[in-house]
């Protein structure tokens, strides 16, 4: 074994006990750190014997089982890029839609803090607006108000 597989073996052995670790914990779901471990027992598999890489690439008509890993790494990053890209999208509608909600629920409230603000100061009360719309989800509440 040469001093990069046993680093690289070390390395991913790190990595399945943190997973273990995460998995005990309850930090995240089961399928997704059975992917995890998964991966991190194939890395093990290549590092300790990157000739079956080779064999697997040639199946697949790629020379070089280094190949082959560059490429399936290229596209799980592609592809998790993708998938925060999307989870990121989704969190900034979420707070804008969350935003709006805070800012009719105050306004409803009379304006929060400063609620009194503009009576008592000899000019029109301000129209009442009636009851806050009922409580709902977002979506639904943005559409009723």
């Amino acid at each position: 074994m040469t001093a990069f597989q046993l680093i690289l073996v070390v390395a991913l052995g790190g990595l399945l006990a943190g997973t273990a670790v995460a998995w005990i914990k309850g930090w995240a779901s089961r399928p997704a750190l059975s992917a995890w471990a998964g991966l991190w027992i194939v890395g093990l598999v290549a590092a300790c014997r990157p000739e079956a890489t080779t064999r697997v690439a040639g199946l697949l008509g790629i020379r070089r089982g280094a190949d082959l890993l560059l490429y399936c790494s290229s596209l799980g990053m592609l592809a998790g890029f993708f998938m925060m890209y999307v989870r990121l999208r989704r969190v900034r509608t979420d707070l804008t839609v969350l935003t709006r909600q805070v800012a009719i629920l105050t306004a409803h409230e009379g304006g929060g803090r400063d609620g009194d603000r503009g009576r008592g100061s000899g000019g029109p009360a301000p129209a009442e607006a009636g009851p806050p719309p009922a409580k709902g989800d977002p979506e639904t509440f943005l559409k009723t108000s």
